[in-house]
C-alpha cells in the first residue's frame, strides 16, 4: 500500500514533522513493506516555514526579533533560491505558544516582531513576502508590525502609542510611511473573519488569548478606530477595511497586510501546491492526517478539512489521528473523514487519565495508534 501521512502540528506538544515521523514509525512496526509518503502540513500557523523549507529549494535566514511582550526572540525567514520570494511565519514572533498562560493578555501584546521579520525580507531584496497567519497571541491589528516598518501609530498629541490592542483606543494617526522597498504581501490564512463585529478578531479569537468579556468589547472598539485611521492615512488601503474577509486573521494582522496593499490566499491551498500534495493524493491508497484537537472548527477550512476533502474527492479513505476528538461523526463523514482515533481514548485506561498521558506522551501514543491502523488497513 501507499500511505500518505500529512498531519498538522499537535499544538503544544509536537510539530507537524514530528507527528508524521511518529505515525511512520508506528506503521513500519507492523507493515514495513508499505510505501509511506510524509507531507507534514501547515495552514499558515506555527510550522509554516519549517514545512515549506522541507519542500522548497532556498535558504533559511535567521532573524533577531521580539516576542509578543517585546522580549528578544529568535526567528527566521525562508528565501527562495532566486531570492524573489520570502516566506514568513507570524507565529515565530506573535505566537501564543511563546507566552506562559499567565502572560496572555491581548490588551498589551504586540505584533512588532513580525514587522522585524518583514523588514529583513525587504532588506534581503525579496519582491514578495508570503506571511503565514495563525496561532497568534496578539490583537493589535498589526499596529506593532507597522511601527517596526516606520509607520508609527500615535495619539492626538503625536506621541507613539505603547504596545497592545488596548492602546489603540487613543489612536489618532500614523507618522512615517511603511518601508517595504516595493515588496508585495500575501496573507496565507484560512480564516475569513472580518476585523470587527460579532465574528471579528476580538470576539471570536480574543478569549483564546486571555481576553475577558470586558476586554473583548474594549478591543473591538479599539480595532474599529484603528481601521478608520489606516483607511485615512495609508495610501492604497482598501475601503471598508474592518469588514473585509480575512482582516480578522491572527488578531487583525490580516487587516494590516490588506491595508499595505496585500491580498489573502488560502494557507492550506498554498502549502498543498508548494509541497506537491495533489500528486501524492492521486497515488495514495490511504491518507492519514491529524491535529491536536479535532473539533467542529477543524471542519471549517483548517488543515484536516482540506486533506479530508481532497481524499474524498478522489475516493480515498482518510483517517484522522488527534489528541482529542469532539467533532460529530456525521459532520466528519460529510467532510471526507473515514474514521477518527484519539490519544485521550488510547491512554484512557491508564492511571491518571487520558488527557495527561496524551499531553506528556504524544509520540508514543501516535506510534501505537499507527501500528494498530497498519494491522487493520495494510494488505
Amino acid at each position: 500500500m501507499r500511505i500518505l501521512i500529512c498531519p498538522d502540528k499537535f499544538a503544544g506538544t509536537l510539530s507537524a514533522a514530528e507527528v508524521a515521523e511518529a505515525v511512520r514509525d508506528g506503521w513500519r512496526e507492523v507493515a514495513p513493506g508499505d510505501d509511506l509518503v510524509l507531507r507534514p502540513l501547515s495552514d499558515g500557523g506555527p510550522g509554516f516555514v519549517e514545512v515549506l523549507a522541507a519542500a522548497l529549494p532556498g535558504r533559511r535566514v535567521p532573524v533577531s526579533t521580539v516576542d509578543p511582550l517585546g522580549r528578544p526572540a529568535a526567528g527566521e525567514i525562508l528565501l527562495t533560491a532566486d531570492g524573489t520570494t520570502a516566506y514568513v511565519e507570524s507565529a515565530q514572533a506573535c505566537g501564543l505558544h511563546l507566552l506562559a498562560p499567565e502572560e496572555r493578555d491581548p490588551k498589551r501584546t504586540t505584533s512588532y516582531g513580525l514587522g522585524a521579520l518583514l523588514a529583513t525580507a525587504a532588506e534581503a531584496g525579496a519582491r514578495r513576502a508570503v506571511v503565514g497567519l495563525g496561532g497568534s497571541a496578539v490583537n493589535d491589528a498589526g499596529a506593532g508590525l507597522l511601527a517596526a516598518l516606520n509607520a508609527v501609530p500615535v495619539d492626538a498629541a503625536g506621541m507613539a502609542l505603547p504596545y497592545g490592542g488596548a492602546a489603540l483606543l487613543a489612536v489618532a494617526g500614523l507618522t512615517g510611511r511603511p518601508q517595504l522597498r516595493g515588496m508585495g504581501l500575501v496573507a496565507a490564512t484560512d480564516v475569513d473573519n472580518p476585523l470587527t463585529g460579532l465574528t471579528g478578531a476580538s470576539n471570536v479569537f480574543g478569549p483564546q488569548k486571555g481576553a475577558t468579556r470586558e476586554d473583548v468589547l474594549l478591543l473591538d472598539d479599539a480595532l474599529g478606530r484603528f481601521a478608520e485611521v489606516l483607511e485615512r492615512d495609508l495610501p492604497g488601503c482598501p475601503p471598508g477595511l474592518a469588514g473585509l474577509p480575512g482582516a480578522g486573521a491572527a488578531g487583525g494582522l490580516g487587516a494590516a497586510l490588506l491595508a499595505l496593499g496585500g491580498r489573502c490566499e488560502s494557507g492550506i491551498e498554498l502549502v498543498t501546491r508548494l509541497t506537491g500534495l495533489d500528486a501524492a493524493y492521486d497515488e495514495a491508497d490511504l491518507v492519514i492526517t491529524g491535529e491536536g484537537s479535532f473539533d467542529h472548527q477543524s471542519l471549517r477550512g483548517k488543515v484536516v478539512a482540506g486533506v479530508a476533502g481532497a481524499a474524498r474527492d478522489r475516493g480515498v479513505p482518510c483517517v484522522v489521528l488527534a489528541g482529542r476528538v469532539s467533532a460529530g461523526r456525521r459532520a466528519s463523514a460529510a467532510a471526507g473523514v473515514t474514521e477518527t482515533h484519539s490519544l485521550v481514548d488510547h491512554f484512557g485506561g491508564e492511571p491518571h487519565g487520558g488527557v495527561e498521558r496524551a499531553m506528556s506522551r504524544p509520540a508514543e501514543g501516535l506510534r501505537a495508534l499507527a501500528a494498530r491502523l497498519a494491522g487493520q488497513w495494510s494488505r
